[in-house]
């Protein structure tokens, strides 16, 4: 193989390091289920019509604008991250991408996904985007190493985005006041703590030593993590059953079934890891809120078409 195939491969293989790099600082994950947040809300508002072009749009920016909020997360925490095993290898922390360089992706996107929701869908999805990456970045991501509160803060950050889907379909300002919507809301903020008090358990030795206020940190017998894990998995009960006021009694009783044996599954769960504080309960819990949150959501779905 000659020297200049050699150097071409190169440049690709470096290239597409780089790629994966960017890829990494809009935490793929968290991003992909902002946007199944955001096309749910956005079906169920528009009663299963909200769909096309518009829908595709609100995704695009949504995804812009959720990038920039996690590379700039991961800009003021690089010090931090760089102290925990599981975040050591991103870009930041293990000096692959500079802080430039990630403070302009930071900027482009935000600027690009806030106007291309303006532009392609409307003024009320576009600042609900914006206040999203507000909450987070400028509110909850200073919060973390200060206080405790980080994860309420941070739920209502991760549940914002049911108004960017709410307003995608129906383009008003007054979406807080739709009741369907606000339940939705709140099924999304109340599911994040029995979810990462599983997760600020599992990593509390990390978090510990990187500064974080985590609950698991700040009181670590870890019971009142668990006592706020089961608190939530029980008022997610009847908050998941808003939605069936809105569903013909047929599909009303459907719906209510699902949701409730999924509500009392994660309820069960929170209780074992609130009786038994160990990475094996804690790591179960997890598993099970990360079948709650797509099964309920799937289920609200099927029953809006």
């Amino acid at each position: 193989m000659s020297d200049s195939v050699l150097a071409i491969e190169r440049r690709g293989v470096r290239r597409l390091a780089w790629a994966a790099d960017y890829a990494a600082l809009t935490k793929p994950r968290i991003s992909a289920m902002v946007l199944v947040v955001v096309a749910v809300s956005a079906f169920v508002a528009g009663g299963g019509q909200c769909t096309g072009w518009t829908l595709v749009n609100s995704l695009l920016g949504t995804l812009l604008v959720a990038a920039s909020a996690s590379a700039m997360n991961q800009l003021f925490e690089r010090r931090r991250d760089g102290m925990m095993l599981r975040t050591a290898g991103r870009p930041l922390p293990a000096g692959r991408l500079s802080a430039v360089q990630v403070t302009v992706f930071a900027l482009a996107t935000l600027v690009v996904g806030t106007g291309y929701l303006v532009w392609s869908v409307n003024v009320p999805a576009a600042a609900w985007a914006l206040a999203t990456w507000v909450v987070y970045v400028a509110i909850y991501t200073p919060m973390k190493p200060r206080t405790a509160q980080n994860t309420a803060v941070g739920a209502v950050s991760g549940a914002l985005p049911v108004f960017i889907g709410w307003s995608t379909a129906g383009g008003s300002w007054n979406v807080v006041a739709q009741p369907n919507g606000m339940a939705l809301f709140l099924v999304l903020v109340l599911w994040q703590f029995p979810h990462f008090m599983a997760i600020a358990w599992i990593y509390r030795h990390q978090y510990e030593r990187a500064g974080l206020r985590m609950m698991t940190v700040v009181e670590p017998t870890g019971r009142s993590a668990g006592w706020h894990a089961v608190a939530a998995a029980v008022l997610l009960l009847p908050v998941s059953w808003a939605p069936a006021l809105y569903l013909p009694w047929q599909e009303s009783v459907i719906y209510l079934v699902v949701a409730t044996a999924l509500g009392l599954v994660q309820v069960r769960f929170a209780v074992r890891f609130l009786k038994s504080r160990t990475d094996q309960t804690a790591r179960s819990l997890l598993r099970v809120t990360l079948l709650y949150l797509p099964l309920l959501l799937i289920a609200l779905v099927l029953h809006t078409i």
